[in-house]
């Protein structure tokens, strides 16, 4: 009934589960020695110090389970284990971006040079790059230079995009669990066993963390989890846009992009909402304010636990519609779903400005 592939990626589920809530609690007491913590101040959502240092558990845990689980039977998965060494390289050169983000606050400029570095090793060694749109806007096949730019651009909207969305006690963790979920199934029903090691396993890791990250928080993912676990789904979703859904039962082959884009709907959209605004207001688009959906519900008065279940479920019922329209041509179910998704995360915006005015 089960294959070895599939007893791999139980296995590291599983284990990097357990290792996660093993680990979680003695990197909690190591920073609250170091007081490596998350200071309050006008952006925070808590009123209290909290350790900042999950990322180093998420980090650490994903590599050791995936070296592990990833590996056997090496003879008929060599080409895959090769590739997730380098997906390694890359994963430890935005891990450290992150660690020193945590620690000493680079500046934007830094902290694009670190994630365009790991973007570079992931398109040179591993071949993952976005080379042809699939009729989205009618586009297919792009020049190899605009795939790099795109490529780049892609993975730097997806991991800045978790990185914002971590805003509430739980919210990132979450989210990328059901994104992860989605992306490790479509890989599962086309025998993608590598990828499928790394969705399965993220889903692990997070869900221990999401034992001491779910409000009242103990312990934060920081910059260096929300860049690895956004890097990680980048990944996963440029596989998917390269590869398209193809299995024994379905052949979407050009299908790629829109369930990329599906599965990470809620960050994708969130972040391109507030991208806009700010310029329309003329402010700094990248520049830290309180204006992301997680925000609108907080001053909505929800609670963090509140908040982040009501995202988990929205998430989950856009995913679980929209896949619906899969057999619709790829620019038209783009659309639909880009008017949905800002139609909605505008909604909380719409009713405070209301409130406000009485």
């Amino acid at each position: 009934m089960f294959t070895l592939p599939i007893i791999q990626i139980l296995l590291a589920l599983v284990s990097s589960f357990v290792l996660v809530l093993y680990t979680t609690p003695r990197i909690i007491n190591i920073a609250k020695s170091l007081r490596l913590f998350d200071k309050p101040g006008r952006r925070s959502s808590h009123q209290k110090e909290i350790p900042v240092v999950g990322g180093i558990v998420i980090f650490c845990v994903f590599i050791l389970s995936v070296l592990v689980w990833g590996g056997i039977n090496i003879s008929e998965f060599s080409t895959d284990y090769i590739k997730t060494q380098y997906i390694f390289v890359s994963l430890l050169i935005i891990f450290f971006t992150g660690v020193l983000d945590d620690l000493v606050s680079l500046s934007p400029l830094k902290k694009l040079v670190g994630q365009i570095s790991s973007i570079m090793v992931l398109i040179y060694f591993c071949d993952l790059k976005i080379d042809n749109f699939h009729g989205v806007l009618g586009i297919y096949e792009i020049h190899p230079f605009l795939s790099y730019c795109f490529t780049c651009f892609v993975v730097i909207v997806i991991t800045n995009g978790f990185n914002l969305i971590d805003g509430v006690d739980g919210l990132a963790a979450g989210i990328g669990i059901v994104s992860s979920f989605c992306f490790g199934i479509v890989a599962l029903l086309m025998n993608q066993y590598d990828m499928a090691v790394m969705a399965f396993t993220l889903i692990g890791v997070l869900f221990g963390f999401l034992r001491y990250n779910f409000h009242p928080a103990k312990i934060f993912m920081g910059d260096t989890g929300s860049l690895v676990v956004g890097m990680i789904l980048s990944i996963l979703a440029i596989n998917l846009i390269d590869s398209g859904f193809v299995s024994e039962q379905h052949s979407y082959i050009n299908k790629g992009p829109f369930l990329a884009i599906l599965f990470l709907s809620l960050p994708l959209f969130d972040s391109l909402r507030v991208f806009c605004v700010r310029i329309l207001r003329k402010k700094h688009p990248l520049k830290p304010a309180r204006d992301h959906i997680h925000h609108a519900l907080l001053e909505l008065d929800m609670d963090h636990g509140k908040t982040s279940i009501l995202l988990y479920l929205f998430s989950i019922v856009t995913i679980s519609v929209f896949v619906f329209l899969i057999s619709v041509n790829i620019s038209f179910s783009i659309f639909l779903l880009a008017v949905f998704m800002n139609t909605v995360l505008f909604l909380p915006f719409y009713i405070l400005s209301k409130r406000k005015k009485k």
